[in-house]
C-alpha cells in the first residue's frame, strides 16, 4: 500500500461514488484529507473514516462559487500549512439532446465540471509552486473522449478538462508539479444506477471486460498518480474504462 504520510490532500465532490472512494482511500494511506462538498453531504465520509481510525476533515464548499474556493483553500493552508495533492472530482450531468438543450443547461454542466477545475487548480497552485511540488488530478470521463448522444454538455466539460490538464502539466513540469486526469468508463455509482435497465445494457454491451468498473477502481488509479512512484507521468489521460474506448 502506497503511503501519503504527511501530505495534504483536497477532494472536491467527496460525498458520495468516486469521490468518496478517493478520500477514504487517501485517508487509508496515511493522508491528512479534507472533504469538499455542498452543504453537509462530506460529513458522511468523515464519519466512515473515523470508524476506520483515520481522520477525514469535512469541508462545506460549492466549487462553483470562487470565493469559497479561495476561502477553503486558505484556511486548509492556515490549518496544516500546505496542500500537495487536489483532486478535481466535483461533476454534475444535466443530459439532454443537443436540439433541446436549455442554455442553464449547458451553463451549469460547463461551470461545475470545467470551470470550478480550473478555479481549484487557481487557488492551489501559488503553495504548491512555493514548495515546489504537488500533484493535481483531474476526474475527466470516457465520454470526454468518445462523445455520447444527449451529453453534448457534459462531454464538452470533460474534454475540456483534457485540454486544461495538458496545458497546466506545461506550465507547472518544472516546478517539480504533476497534472494528470483520470477517464472513467462506466462505474457503479448513483448516476449510473438511476439508469434504465435497457440503457444500462446497452452500455455494457460497448465494455470488453463485460462489467461496469467500481468506485474504488479508480480511486487505485488517482493514488497511483498522486504518488512518487508517478513522478516523471505528468500531462497524460489514464483511461479506466474496462476497455470502453481505446
Amino acid at each position: 500500500m502506497k503511503t501519503f504520510s504527511g501530505r495534504v490532500v483536497l477532494v472536491t465532490g467527496a460525498s458520495r461514488g468516486i469521490g468518496r472512494a478517493i478520500a477514504l482511500r487517501l485517508a487509508e494511506c496515511g493522508a491528512s484529507v479534507v472533504a469538499g462538498a455542498r452543504g453537509q453531504h462530506a460529513d458522511g465520509v468523515a464519519a466512515e473514516a473515523a470508524s476506520m481510525g483515520r481522520t477525514i476533515v469535512s469541508v462545506n464548499l460549492d466549487v462553483t462559487d470562487a470565493d469559497e474556493v479561495r476561502n477553503a483553500v486558505q484556511l486548509i493552508l492556515q490549518k496544516f500549512g500546505r496542500i500537495d495533492i487536489l483532486v478535481n472530482n466535483a461533476g454534475i450531468a444535466r443530459d439532454q439532446l443537443a436540439l433541446r438543450m436549455k442554455p442553464v443547461e449547458w451553463g451549469i454542466v460547463i461551470d461545475t465540471n470545467l470551470t470550478a477545475a480550473f478555479t481549484c487548480c487557481q487557488a492551489v497552485l501559488r503553495s504548491m509552486l512555493k514548495q515546489r511540488s504537488g500533484r493535481i488530478i483531474n476526474v475527466s470521463s470516457v465520454v470526454g473522449q468518445s462523445g455520447n448522444p444527449g451529453q453534448a454538455n457534459y462531454a464538452a466539460s470533460k474534454a475540456g478538462l483534457v485540454g486544461l490538464t495538458k496545458s497546466l502539466a506545461l506550465e507547472v513540469a518544472s516546478r517539480g508539479i504533476t497534472v494528470n486526469a483520470v477517464a472513467p468508463g462506466m462505474v457503479d455509482t448513483d448516476m449510473t444506477s438511476e439508469l434504465a435497465e435497457s440503457s444500462r445494457d446497452a452500455l455494457l454491451a460497448r465494455i470488453p471486460m463485460r462489467r461496469i468498473g467500481r468506485p474504488d477502481e479508480i480511486a487505485s488509479t488517482v493514488c497511483f498518480l498522486a504518488s512518487d512512484e508517478a513522478s516523471y507521468i505528468t500531462g497524460q489521460v489514464i483511461g479506466v474504462n474496462g476497455g470502453m474506448y481505446m
